[in-house]
């Protein structure tokens, strides 16, 4: 799919909404956390380096062919291996998912079913799980028809018809029938294997299809928005209602960059983004369940909120670095947890307000927003009034310095504008005259400092010279229109100060690792709406397909792209990558009604 010069991110996600697990084209499960998505990994072989640990894989002899790729609206892998003699193997990855007894049955199991096609082909199935962030697991303890993985605090147990021993050993044997393989929890398997394992197939196939039947999808690039539909879907933990940034921790921003971070987790600023994306593909269920998690979070305690949470709230971001991991491509180091959650980061109350406007005006939702959680939001509005201008990390996390950045306060502006207009709707005139109030206060305080005259931009931070690409957000929020000439101005010069090898950088300015070496490719969304915005639309289309190009074989895109390679860098996938898909394709779509009448 992609056109890219390299690919070093080809992996395709399965995952049920409580676990997740990435398998790349020739069928090895390289990753996996269980029992939830920020959970020690069992597979591991995405960080470990040099070393063979860490993965479940099928290996043909002799062979001389792959091919693999999702089953079309799903989040179901086949790969198919071929040999020299013409043996064929199919190779099918799914973690199930479906309704049973009137709720989503959504087990912490990875479910690998291994069939013969053609001739006899021989394969050896190697399974060799960690534990404690890259341990081996050296105790294993078998049963009649299952093989107990044991080290740390879970048991992963394999339950399978495959030959026992051929596994333990690594002993290749001839495939003359199809074998299937579970791996979760330490529970005995109580009904058939192979009946069993086809029917949660079937079931989980019928569920995938159901739901992409039921989204909102622009005519153009409907391959593309359907799979990231389903890969933001999968970043959703079904549970809280949490949506995380994505399923892996420290895959670099650059090779050897150091810019490691552990994404397993929920930023509160994604809910602008998020919640935009998903509200235009009707998916309203996943988008009530988050805007009901971070509004929850945000108006839960009077302490200064902080920027990214756990899955399960109240869970502990602690940084550290695991020792037993070697990283992504030899990238170290391996961290876990985040940082970023001690910092300040003002741009959160306006994400949570934006996220939750939404309880206000989207009839669709079964419950709306009423007085009573008008008045807990406006607790974010009076934290957003108060540290609008004041130094903050900004929403690029800087480690090293603070200064007041413009996205951080038009972020709050953002609160109090919102919350003035939810207090109009609901008829609290005495509220809303003092939020709009508050809103005009802000909005002229940020033009004065942000706009600078003798640059002819907004620039990225009160009184520094840096333009930042989150400016290219202001349309967007309604702090500026599109066609305001210190708009235009700020977007001319943005295309030809942040552009590298033809894609758009964060900032181009040095930070607390050096100067930045690949493009933020969500920024590159944000270009393209932009200049849709200002009635560049044939260019912002033409950049759209090119970004597109660059997705991997599956559809899926990471944090970052080293524009000069074509390779994928960052965390992957990325949700603000995906979000970014499908927000632009929704904006750039010719409408149904047109495609009927000239297309078709």
């Amino acid at each position: 799919m992609s056109t890219g010069k390299a690919r070093n991110l080809d992996f395709a996600l399965i995952g049920n909404c409580r676990v997740a697990a990435l398998v790349d084209t020739n069928a090895r499960i390289v990753w996996w956390c269980t029992p939830r998505f920020d959970s020690d990994p069992v597979f591991s072989r995405l960080l470990a380096g040099d070393e063979e640990k860490g993965f479940c894989d099928v290996v043909l002899a002799d062979q001389v062919k792959n091919e693999s790729a999702y089953v079309r609206n799903t989040a179901i892998v086949e790969t198919i291996l071929t040999d020299s003699q013409g043996g064929v193997v199919k190779v099918t990855d799914f973690v199930p998912r479906f309704e049973r007894f009137e709720r989503t049955f959504r087990p912490s199991q990875i479910v690998r079913r291994i069939e013969p096609m053609a001739g006899l082909p021989r394969i050896t199935i190697r399974v060799r799980p960690t534990y404690d962030y890259g341990r081996k697991v050296t105790e294993i303890a078998h049963g009649s028809n299952h093989i107990r993985y044991l080290g740390g605090d879970n048991v992963v147990r394999l339950t399978t018809d495959a030959p026992l021993s051929y596994i333990e050993r690594e002993v290749s044997f001839a495939l003359n029938r199809p074998v299937t393989m579970v791996f979760g929890p330490d529970e005995p398997f109580l009904s058939g294997l192979e009946a069993t394992c086809r029917d949660f197939l079937d079931r989980t196939h019928a569920h995938w299809l159901n739901f992409v039947r039921h989204l909102a999808l622009p005519y153009e690039w409907q391959t593309a928005v359907t799979r990231a539909a389903i890969t933001l879907k999968l970043c959703s933990f079904e549970e809280t209602g949490a949506i995380i940034a994505a399923h892996t921790t420290s895959i670099p921003e650059a090779d050897g960059s150091t810019r490691n971070w552990d994404y397993r987790y929920c930023w509160l600023r994604d809910a602008f983004f998020v919640v935009h994306a998903l509200n235009r593909l009707s998916a309203t269920e996943t988008m009530e369940s988050y805007i009901n998690y971070i509004t929850d979070l945000a108006i839960s305690g009077d302490k200064h909120l902080q920027p990214v949470h756990s899955i399960i709230p109240g869970t502990p971001l602690d940084e550290w670095i695991a020792p037993n991991l070697d990283g992504f491509m030899n990238n170290k180091p391996v961290r876990v947890g985040n940082e970023a959650v001690t910092q300040v980061q003002h741009d959160v109350y306006g994400s949570v307000v934006l996220g939750a406007t939404h309880m206000f005006v989207d009839e669709r939702l079964p419950k709306l927003g009423d007085e009573a959680l008008f008045r807990r939001l406006e607790r974010l509005g009076h934290q957003a009034a108060k540290f609008a201008l004041e130094p903050d990390a900004g929403i690029w996390e800087y480690r090293g310095f603070k200064r007041v950045h413009t996205y951080s306060a038009a972020l709050c502006w953002a609160a109090c504008d919102r919350l003035g207009r939810i207090a109009d709707k609901l008829g609290l005139h005495k509220e809303a005259a003092h939020w709009s109030s508050e809103s005009k206060r802000l909005h002229a305080a940020i033009m004065e400092q942000a706009w600078d005259p003798v640059r002819g931009a907004i620039t990225g931070a009160f009184g520094q010279p840096e333009l930042d690409a989150s400016n290219l957000l202001l349309p967007e929020l309604g702090f500026i229109a599109a066609t305001d000439e210190r708009f235009v101005k700020t977007l001319e010069l943005t295309g030809k100060e942040l552009m590298r090898d033809g894609k758009i950088m964060r900032y181009t300015s040095a930070d607390d690792f050096g100067l930045p070496e690949t493009a933020f490719l969500v920024c590159n969304f944000w270009y393209v709406d932009a200049l849709a915005q200002v009635g560049r639309r044939d260019e912002a289309r033409e950049r759209f397909n090119d970004i597109l190009s660059h997705r991997n074989h599956f559809g899926i895109l990471s944090e970052d792209l080293n524009a000069a390679t074509g390779e994928l860098w960052g965390n992957f996938p990325q949700t603000y990558s995906m979000a970014g898909i499908i927000n632009s394709a929704m904006r750039l779509s010719q409408s149904w009604e047109d495609a009927w009448c000239h297309d078709l």
